[in-house]
């Protein structure tokens, strides 16, 4: 069973209705307050478009930063109903409530086609505990509800799981379908070869990953400081890199188990510290000095990876090479990521996972030559491990 989005909805369901639509605008702030990057937000703009055109009365709730259960001015997404409206050409109000009295009254007032934007949802204690009142509350602010937060659907909080399972019809917005389509299908019904490219620091973070995906891909590659732990467990010297000495037997089964799925760079840039990357330079993976730290994949690594990818027809990628962002260790990466990029010119699914490869696809400007950027990270890595989202679980089904 598939779940129900916003298009399955009869125009009857939206016009004059207020759609409580669940958005993901968790974005950074520059330091005079001002959104530093608007890409989820303009992630979430042909959803709340959609809603608009069938005369629904839009309200938005979303939570930004970690602020511990009470309002705090730095969490505030005030900065982020101007961006919005920008990104719309329509005007947004800003509610400074998230739910009470106040905020009921925001949403009853709303004209058809109208955007209201309310505060921070994690500025409320019960959210992340998803506390039944709170959800019941949230129910108050709309007579339907949205989920396009997929950078959020992996939490069972009061504005993704609580209020979808008191506020019906619960459907998906747009970008939610987008997600669940690319990463559902890579994973249901994925054209071959099928490969993962998996970096970043711990091999701890994509255990489950690894176990999940071992049986669906043609081939893992692996990449970042993780590649170190495998190493180690294979004998090799790693220096002053990061390792993680209480998952060695783990790598070693996983290797044994994985046998040629599971390939390793070949080579590494290495560099006394991060800070000194004029003195970067590649060696053999059994090479590794021993007073200096694997950085980001070697050149023969990202060649030979650039390979692979060009012969796949489906590509998850999910975790940077190296150390992005901070040039040179951010050739690997850009090398995978531009792979991708002439892999999607052919014909190939080409998904990056959120995240730090997401940012990194996007600071390189290459997102929209991707088939599919997932909005989240976390939520990503917890679908690709086959567990449910609470916040797609509570949603209606077709």
């Amino acid at each position: 069973m598939q779940t129900r989005t916003i298009k399955d909805l009869k125009a009857a369901e939206l016009k004059g209705k207020r759609a409580l639509v669940r958005v993901d605008f968790n974005v950074p702030l520059a330091g005079d307050g001002s959104v530093a990057d608007d890409t989820r937000i303009r992630a979430a703009v042909p959803t709340i478009l959609t809603l608009v055109r069938a005369g629904a009365r839009v309200v938005l709730c979303s939570h930004l930063g970690r602020p511990k259960g009470k309002p705090e001015a730095k969490y505030s997404l005030a900065p982020v109903a101007p961006a919005l409206a920008a990104s719309l050409g329509k005007p947004v109000a800003f509610v400074p409530h998230v739910v009470g009295a106040a905020a009921e009254a925001a949403s009853l007032a709303l004209g058809d086609g109208e955007i209201c934007l309310l505060e921070n949802t994690r500025f409320e204690a019960g959210e992340e505990k998803n506390d039944a009142a709170l959800s019941a509350a949230f129910a108050k602010l709309g007579d339907l509800y949205v989920n396009d937060a997929f950078g959020a659907a992996h939490r069972a909080h009061a504005s993704t799981e609580g209020v979808a399972k008191l506020l019906k019809p619960a459907v998906a917005g747009l970008l939610m379908q987008k997600e669940l389509e690319y990463l559902g299908g890579a994973l249901d019904k994925p054209k071959r070869p099928f490969i993962a490219i998996l970096g970043g620091s711990k091999i701890s973070g994509k255990i489950d990953v690894i176990e999940a995906l071992l049986p669906k891909v043609d081939g893992i590659l692996i990449g970042g400081a993780m590649a170190c732990t495998f190493y180690k467990a294979m004998g090799f010297e790693t220096g002053t890199s990061l390792v993680e000495p209480d998952r060695l037997a783990m790598a070693k089964d996983l290797m044994e188990r994985a046998g040629f799925r599971l390939t390793l760079p070949h080579d590494a840039m290495v560099a006394p510290a991060i800070a000194e990357g004029k003195k970067a330079h590649a060696v053999k993976r059994d090479a590794i000095p021993s007073n200096e730290a694997m950085l980001d994949i070697g050149p023969d690594s990202a060649m030979s990876y650039g390979r692979a990818i060009a012969a796949a027809k489906t590509i998850i990628w999910n975790g940077p090479m190296g150390v992005f962002e901070t040039p040179p260790f951010d050739q690997g990466t850009t090398a995978i990521a531009q792979a991708m990029v002439e892999a999607t010119k052919k014909g190939a699914t080409t998904i990056v996972g959120g995240g730090d490869s997401a940012a990194a696809v996007e600071a390189a400007g290459l997102a929209s030559a991707m088939s599919h950027v997932s909005t989240g990270g976390g939520a990503s890595l917890e679908f690709l491990e086959g567990k449910v989202l609470p916040g797609v679980a509570a949603l209606d089904l077709r």
